[in-house]
């Protein structure tokens, strides 16, 4: 089934909401990440959320989720771009942490003390646009909301959810975005907030009919249109010369030893674990490159 995100606005122009299934994204992602059970849930929901966010861009726009909390995960980082790639990492994939009331305990594996930080690149070649809110409940779904609502100002409701197989891979992954626009009135918000109430379980609506059955739940009754639908998809974007920039900035004196002292270096990209190998004679060369040597 494809990975795909459903963009819909109430009949009145009032609510913009947003749903998405992305189970074969955070299923190779998970996978590549080799993550624990609880950390792939975590990462499930934040790959949904970040492509739910990455569907408001314009093209050539690119936004980047940075959740840090005191957690054994340490880290999450989740870059969408405007034309539905999506990729993400974690900070110990390794992480676990015990159920709590039969759930899987997604705040104690990130932490309960920490930030969300969104960097927003418009493609423009200016600075790009960096937000940040403490992290409130440590839920994925519940701290992207409250950024949104905080930081961009646009109230916001954000569902996320993920399932595991019984080999503990992702089986189901999706959520929602809903927000209110400056024409939505009291009596179209309160309707909206009571279908997100009784929404059944994310999972079990994406097991029934994907980001439709989502779009159908929350809309009800109300009349609504829809305006687009859009694949998700994994990307990496990195490569052999990217890395090399990276290396360039070291400085020439810290490549020589690394060449010397280790004959080479080996760099694994933190998104899809590709393995890049420098040997001694190409760090000496890029020692030649870097900037700082001017003048040595």
């Amino acid at each position: 089934m494809t990975d795909t995100i459903v963009r819909a606005m109430s009949a009145s122009g009032g609510i913009r909401v947003l749903t998405c299934s992305v189970s074969g994204l955070a299923r190779e992602i998970c996978s590549l990440q080799q993550a624990s059970a609880t950390v792939s849930v975590a990462l499930g929901r934040g790959l949904a959320g970040g492509a739910l966010l990455g569907a408001q861009l314009k093209p050539g726009q690119r936004v980047a989720l940075k959740f840090e909390g005191n957690g054994p995960m340490r880290k999450m980082i989740i870059e969408a771009e405007s034309d539905g790639a999506v990729r993400g990492c974690v900070g110990d994939p390794g992480a676990e942490a015990e159920p709590q009331n039969g759930k899987w305990n997604v705040p104690d594996v990130l932490g309960h003390a920490g930030f969300l930080t969104v960097s927003k690149d418009l493609g423009m070649g200016g600075e790009p646009y960096h937000g940040m809110v403490q992290l409130r409940s440590s839920e994925i779904g519940d701290d992207l909301a409250y950024y949104l609502t905080d930081s961009e100002q646009v109230p916001s409701a954000v569902g996320l959810s993920a399932s595991l197989n019984e080999e503990g891979g992702v089986a189901l992954c999706g959520g929602f975005l809903v927000q209110a626009l400056p024409k939505a009135d009291s009596a179209e918000i309160d309707e909206m907030m009571q279908r997100i109430a009784g929404l059944p379980p994310l999972c079990a609506l994406l097991q029934e009919g994907g980001p439709e059955a989502i779009m159908s739940g929350l809309f009800g009754g109300m009349a609504y249109n829809l305006l687009e639908t859009r694949e998700v998809f994994f990307r990496c974007g990195c490569s052999k010369a990217k890395v090399e920039r990276a290396l360039l900035t070291l400085g020439p004196d810290e490549l020589r030893e690394m060449g010397e002292k280790e004959q080479g270096a080996d760099i694994t990209c933190e998104f899809c674990r590709q393995r890049y190998r420098f040997d001694e004679a190409e760090l000496a060369a890029l020692a030649v490159r870097s900037p700082a040597s001017a003048g040595v």
